[in-house]
């Protein structure tokens, strides 16, 4: 489950927009989106749905995709939602604003789910850019989560005291400006770091 809001102008990445703009913040949202699915997608290892938010946004996609609304509610109750509906197997739902994700990180998480109940990719926020959940779930996996905060997976893995966890490498996803990764060209030579020291 790919979970991403519809790419609408001045409705997604809103932290982000805040450093770089709407226009752009829709850009990096839109290449995003497009890139994970197209690489899951090409893939050929997974069942791929995307879980939009709204429910009834409509976007043109170059491929066929299967779609499910994440139904209302804050956002760990959108999660749970979309977990119950694969009550018997295992899913996983990620987040499209991870530059450094590909198919390889999630094919990681179901073979993880091989030996553990749950996996989390954590983020360096202190969040996660992936849930997986095999069939020996907690009822309420997300509840007393604080979101958008260095304590989201701590919070998250609390629910699963007991229960045989795997982590996945770490990643950065972006939330703001200062998350963006920095072009090759930006990077300050070594030249210029000794300029700037003397």
């Amino acid at each position: 489950m790919v979970f991403a809001r519809a790419p609408r102008l001045g409705t997604v990445k809103r932290r982000l927009a805040a450093g770089i703009g709407d226009r752009a913040a829709l850009r990096f949202h839109r290449a995003g989106l497009l890139g994970l699915l197209g690489a899951l997608l090409a893939d050929g290892r997974f069942r791929v749905r995307l879980a939009l938010t709204p429910d009834r946004a409509r976007i043109r996609l170059p491929w066929p995709v299967a779609r499910v609304g994440q139904g209302q509610g804050a956002l760990g109750r959108r999660m749970a939602r979309v977990c119950q509906a694969h009550p018997h197997g295992r899913v996983a739902i990620v987040g499209c604003d991870i530059p450094d994700l590909g198919a390889e990180d999630v094919a990681a998480a179901f073979r993880a789910l091989g030996r553990a109940e749950a996996v989390f990719g954590p983020a360096r926020d202190g969040g996660y850019w992936l849930v997986g959940l095999g069939p020996r779930r907690p009822g309420r996996p997300f509840a007393a989560v604080r979101w958008s905060c260095p304590h989201a997976l701590a919070d998250t893995l609390a629910n699963f005291t007991g229960r045989r966890v795997a982590l996945l490498r770490t990643l950065a996803d972006v939330d703001t400006a200062a998350d963006l990764p920095t072009p090759p060209a930006a990077r300050p030579s070594c030249r210029d770091n000794d300029r700037a020291r003397t």
